[in-house]
């Protein structure tokens, strides 16, 4: 018998290790984000991750738990980041707050702290939100606004009432709003060019965030803090179907390049649905997890009542990751895998 490589045995990987990794992937979709849309995403990601070390503070005193190795772990700095970069940029202080305080004190501390959440927490804050607070969520900023930093934090606090007026709809918006028109006098692709908001391949600007999302998910692949199981299956669920509908219709339905690279297609693919306390475990069930989540993705936003449906789609897997687990143990060391 031919021994493989050594060594065997692997060292222990540390939460605060795989947390800043993590945070690390996400910096390159950060810096082009912050490029095209300002420093609103940074105003943003600072009143997250204030909030959420004060709300993981709070409940961990609560609770008489020791508040410092928990705050090292950087797992609420993580799902503050999240946070951020789902809500819109310009969202008021008080919306980011309210987010960070679902996914930490409801979603996380609730059902017993880190590792025992049985849905992912960032998740059901956007979830919550976009259905309590659904035109806030939907209030993007327009492509090309120039704010300088002292515009953005002003529109940020609450100080410019009309916020309206410096947003405008994304590329998804877009194609929502087509199709519950039953718009076919023209193809998509030419609907939302007409509108300034088609790019190369996917909506302007928004594709090369997508891009940065996914350079980041390539580096934890390369890193090993996720496998590919998830991503791999995220991303062909949603080809596959978004392909089968486009091929059926191509002017209604916009082509598969354009949704994986539009709205928060990479970043759940490589950074929300990977999350590995609320999702699947064995590689079979992640595979299963990952593309139900690309399809469900996928008609949630084209067919549903929202833009975009990573949320609810991760969410309703978050849901069925026991019994997916379940039925896909792998076989015992020694024992045939039953029939």
């Amino acid at each position: 018998m031919e021994i493989i490589t050594s060594p065997h045995i692997l060292k222990p990987v540390s939460i605060t290790r795989v947390m800043g990794l993590v945070g690390l992937a996400l910096v390159p979709g950060i810096a082009v984000y912050t490029a095209l849309i300002g420093p609103a995403i940074l105003i943003q990601l600072a009143i997250a991750s204030l909030a959420a070390l004060a709300f993981e503070t709070l409940m961990l005193r609560l609770q008489n738990k020791p508040v410092s190795p928990f705050l090292k772990d950087g797992s609420a700095l993580v799902t503050a980041w999240l946070i951020a970069l789902t809500f819109p940029p310009l969202s008021p202080w008080w919306l980011t707050v309210t987010g960070v305080f679902l996914a930490i004190v409801v979603a996380k501390q609730l059902y017993g702290g880190l590792g025992q959440n049985p849905f992912n927490p960032a998740m059901i804050a956007f979830a919550t939100c976009i259905v309590a607070f659904p035109a806030l969520m939907s209030q993007w900023p327009a492509q090309g606004l120039a704010l300088g930093f002292g515009q953005q934090l002003d529109v940020i606090l609450g100080l410019t009432p009309r916020l309206d007026a410096l947003t405008a709809a994304t590329p998804l918006d877009a194609l929502k709003t087509a199709l519950k028109m039953d718009r076919v006098d023209a193809s998509i692709q030419d609907l939302l060019s007409n509108q300034n908001l088609y790019g190369t391949f996917a909506g302007r600007g928004w594709e090369w965030i997508t891009a940065a999302y996914l350079l980041g998910g390539l580096f934890l692949l390369g890193k090993r803090i996720i496998t590919w199981h998830v991503p791999a299956a995220f991303i062909i669920g949603m080809a596959a179907v978004s392909t089968l509908c486009w091929s059926i219709d191509p002017a209604r339905f916009a082509d598969p390049l354009f949704h994986l690279f539009s709205g928060g297609a990479m970043l759940g693919a490589f950074f929300i649905a990977t999350d590995p306390v609320s999702g699947c475990t064995t590689p079979r069930g992640k595979l299963i997890f990952g593309c139900g989540a690309g399809i469900l993705a996928y008609l949630i936003r084209v067919f549903g009542a929202f833009p975009d449906g990573i949320a609810f789609a991760v969410l309703i897997m978050n849901l069925c990751a026991p019994i997916i687990d379940l039925l896909n143990q792998p076989a015992i060391f020694g024992k045939k895998a039953a029939p």
